[in-house]
Parts: structure tokens; C-alpha cells; sequence
């Protein structure tokens, strides 16, 4: 087996040499002929994005997103063969980035410095050695001390993810799940490594990509944080084990790993090779779950409990995340709505109480629009900005555009009425059933206020340009009227 730099091992049933979790480079192909390179082995070997191939059985092992895929033969270089599509060779890194102004020092060098610094001050604050600089001390603790005021009302279903992210320095993920695992008792009741727990959150956060507007790892904090509100519930709270607990939260925090910022039919459309790999059947869901298993693994967290309990635990990992699939969600609805109808869910029943929170996870991951109007809006404006952005890469490269997708005939008020009535509301009447609690009315009347202000908005934006398209039509034709012919022309 011809090997390049190769990384953690899936399926779940097979064993991760210590040697492979120390590296995190490129792609692997266990044919002697063919392997997934990069430009150079060198230079691939620090890029974050991987995959490992089983050629046999046509499965994923493990993989990571990766821009710029080719094939190399035993001959050098050579592009992809099967005929992917063009745009297969643009990296998905840097889909949404904007361009920098050129000067001495980098921005991705000035943050992998400010992320080194936050991880030393992290880390030294964990084993209790005193920063070197008083000042800078002060200044970091004056955030803190804000960002630690913020986490003490973590339950409430008004805390404004942007700005917790402002006050950790853009490391609003890390600390925020770091707190939830603190205050539920979960490091000590799985006897989690604090330095090991620490390092698995930062590579989840990084491993989100900052320039998505939406699919970022503020989302993945938000939907965290929505997730422990859920699990605050009375129905969930006195019945959740801890082990529930400790998956609802990873799954979470790690439900949109390595999002590319483009959806599956993209995916499929350009030919890209994790539609392949997946076999267009849950594609991005797959790849976020089988990532966060390789950092489970890369990270070690979890090796000190024993392999079946480990296994047992990625297996429902996985499950949780697939359900966030939107493509399922009929699917999940018409089984939740037969339930509540039925009056049969027993949440002392292990599989009642994971259904309850796949349930509780997708309503985290679509709650934007029972947000208050400031947040719900803003998160409205940057989905929407993503879907666009999409949009005018597919009509670029003389692709089908994803109807949403299209800026030209669609606005963000169309966008988020319909996702509200077709997909949102649908999933949360169904949920006010089950958990008739005072956040479910909060979420609902957000949710009916929210839906009422797009429209009223919507109106104001149509009536404002019927106004000014029947004074350009009344202007037009009053110049046409009064338009006097030059002297000395004669009429026909």
C-alpha cells in the first residue's frame, strides 16, 4: 500500500496506529497505482484537509475537505480523469474570501499568531502559572470577566452569540463548550483530560472555515447553545443521562464541521468527490460526522474508555448528526408527529430519548427564526448572503443555479418567509407539543413576530417600487407628450 502522510482510520472497527494520529497531511488510496496528492508531499503535509480511500469497497475511511484535488500516477501529476467538473479545482478554503490589502505581515499569519497566544494564555492558566505581562493580563482578564458574566446566564434564550464571540477574541466555541462540559460535571464523570478537552475544542473551531458568512463556528456555538437550552427542558433535564448529555453537546458543537460553504446538490452537480465517496446520499452530514471522529480520535479524548463503549459512542454521534440532513426532515417530522400522536414516547426508553435528541438537535440547527428580531435578522442576512454567493458561482460557471441561491429573482424577506412556514414552524409546533414550556411559547411568539416583520418589510420594499417604477412609467410619458420637433423638420 502506497501511503501519502496518512491519516485516522474509519470505518469505526479498526484501529488507529499511534503513528497515522500524528499527522495530519494528505490523502491516501490503498491501490499501489493511484493516491490523492497535492502539489507536493512537503507542502501538503500542512494542509488541514485529508482523506483516506478504501478502493475495494468504494467507502470513506476517513476525510477532511480538500480544494485542488488531483491524481497522481506513477508517472507525475495529472488531473482527475472521471470528469469532474472544472470548478472541482477551486479551493474550498477560500470560496468566500474576500481580498486583503497586501502589507508586511499576513492576516492568516497575525491569526495563527493571536490563536497561538490564546492557546498558551489557556494553557497556562490551566496549570495555574501567572501571565508574564501584567497588563496584557489585565486586559485579557477585563474580557473574560465579561465573557464569564455572559456565561452565567447561558440558559437564556436571548444570549447574543456575535457578541460572545467579540468578548473571547473569536474563540466564542472553545469557551462556551468548555463551560457546558465543566457545569454539567462531564470531565470528571468521564475523566476527561482538561488539556486533551481543550485541544479537541480548538481544532473543532479552527476546523470551521471563518470565511463562510453563516456555516461557521459561531453557528456551531449558537446551535451549542440552543442545544443546552433544549437540554434544560424538565422532559430532558430529568431524564437525559449523562452520556446524553455529553453526545448532545458534541454533536453540537460539531454538526457542521469542515462545512465547505456550497450544499449537497452542488456537491453533486460539480462532480465532487465527496458525492462520490458518499454516494450522493447525506454527503455533507457524512463528512461532518466522520471529521469529528477523526479529531476524536487525533485528540485522543476518549481512548481511555474502553473500545466498545468508544465505538458505541461514534456510531451515535454520527446518528445525531445525520438527522440534521434538511432533505430527511419530512421524515423525522411525520415519526415525531406519530409519536406525540400516539402519546407513546418513554423517555426511560434509550432509544426514545435518542430519537428525542435528534429532534432537539435539528430544532437548534434551524432555531434562527424563533431568535429575537436583532438576532434572527442578522442570521437571516448571512445564510441568505451565503446562498447567494453560491448562487452567482453556479450562474459563473454555466451551471444550473439552486433557485434559492439565485440574488436576481429572489430576496432575503422570499427566502426566510418560506423557510419559516415550510420548514420551521412545521418541526416546532410539533415541539411546543412535546415540551409545553415557557421557551417554546418564547420561541413560537419570536418566531410569528419575526415571520410578520419579513412581510411587512417585503410589502414596504414591493409598494416602494411599484411607487417608483409608476412615476418612472408617468415621468416617461409626460416627456414623450411635451417633446416639441426641431425647426425645420418636416413630418412624414
Amino acid at each position: 500500500m502506497e501511503v501519502c502522510y496518512q491519516l485516522p482510520v474509519l470505518p469505526l472497527d479498526r484501529p488507529v496506529p499511534k503513528h497515522v494520529l500524528s499527522r495530519r497531511g494528505a490523502i491516501s488510496f490503498s491501490s499501489n497505482s493511484y493516491f490523492f496528492g497535492g502539489p507536493a508531499p512537503r507542502q501538503l503535509a500542512k494542509r488541514r484537509g485529508a482523506i483516506s480511500y478504501d478502493s475495494e469497497n468504494q467507502t470513506a475511511l476517513y476525510i477532511r475537505m480538500l480544494g485542488d484535488v488531483r491524481v497522481r500516477s506513477q508517472v507525475g501529476f495529472e488531473p482527475e480523469p472521471r470528469g469532474s467538473h472544472p470548478y472541482l479545482y477551486v479551493d474550498f478554503r477560500t470560496l468566500h474570501s474576500r481580498p486583503q490589502s497586501a502589507g508586511p505581515v499576513s492576516a492568516r499569519n497575525v491569526r495563527r499568531l493571536l490563536s497561538f497566544q490564546r492557546y498558551l494564555h489557556s494553557s497556562r492558566f490551566i496549570r495555574g502559572i501567572p501571565a508574564s505581562n501584567p497588563l496584557g493580563y489585565l486586559l485579557d482578564d477585563d474580557y473574560t470577566g465579561q465573557a464569564k458574566l455572559m456565561l452565567e446566564k447561558v440558559g437564556n434564550w436571548n444570549f447574543d452569540m456575535f457578541l460572545f464571540d467579540r468578548l473571547t477574541n473569536g474563540n466564542s466555541l472553545v469557551n462556551l463548550t468548555f463551560h457546558l462540559f465543566n457545569s454539567y460535571g462531564l470531565i470528571e464523570l468521564f475523566q476527561l483530560d482538561m488539556v486533551k478537552l481543550r485541544r479537541f475544542l480548538v481544532m473543532i473551531q479552527e476546523d470551521y472555515r471563518s470565511q463562510n458568512p453563516y456555516h461557521n463556528a459561531v453557528h456551531a456555538a449558537d446551535v451549542t447553545q440552543a442545544m443546552y437550552c433544549y437540554l434544560q427542558e424538565p422532559k430532558l433535564a430529568e431524564t437525559m443521562t449523562s452520556c446524553d448529555l455529553l453526545l448532545g453537546l458534541l454533536a453540537a458543537a460539531t454538526h457542521d464541521l469542515d462545512h465547505p460553504g456550497v450544499n449537497q446538490p452542488f456537491l453533486i452537480k460539480t462532480n465532487h468527490y465527496l458525492a462520490a465517496l458518499y454516494k450522493n446520499s447525506s454527503v455533507l452530514e457524512n463528512h461532518h460526522w466522520k471529521s469529528a471522529v477523526g479529531l476524536l480520535r487525533e485528540s485522543a479524548l476518549l481512548s481511555h474508555l474502553p473500545t466498545e463503549d468508544r465505538l458505541n459512542m461514534e456510531e451515535r454521534l454520527g446518528s445525531l448528526i445525520l438527522a440534521t440532513d434538511i432533505s430527511r426532515q419530512n421524515n423525522y417530522l411525520s415519526e415525531f408527529r406519530a409519536h406525540l400522536d400516539k402519546r407513546d414516547l418513554c423517555l426511560t426508553n434509550g432509544g426514545h430519548r435518542h430519537f428525542i435528541l435528534q429532534i432537539a438537535l435539528k430544532c437548534a440547527d434551524i432555531c434562527n427564526p424563533c431568535r429575537p428580531w436583532k438576532l434572527s435578522k442578522l442570521w437571516s442576512e448571512k445564510v441568505t448572503e451565503e446562498f447567494f454567493h453560491q448562487g452567482d458561482i453556479e450562474r459563473k460557471h454555466h451551471l444550473e443555479v439552486t433557485p434559492f441561491c439565485d440574488r436576481q429573482s429572489n430576496s432575503v424577506a422570499n427566502i426566510q418567509i418560506g423557510f419559516m412556514t415550510y420548514v420551521v414552524e412545521p418541526l416546532f409546533v410539533e415541539w411546543s407539543r412535546f415540551s409545553d414550556t415557557r421557551l417554546s411559547q418564547t420561541m413560537m411568539g419570536h418566531l410569528s413576530l419575526n415571520k410578520q416583520g419579513w412581510k411587512e418589510g417585503r410589502d414596504k420594499q414591493e409598494a416602494s417600487t411599484s411607487r417608483a417604477s409608476e412615476e418612472q412609467r408617468t415621468s416617461a410619458a409626460k416627456d414623450s407628450n411635451s417633446k416639441e420637433l426641431p425647426q425645420g423638420s418636416k413630418r412624414s
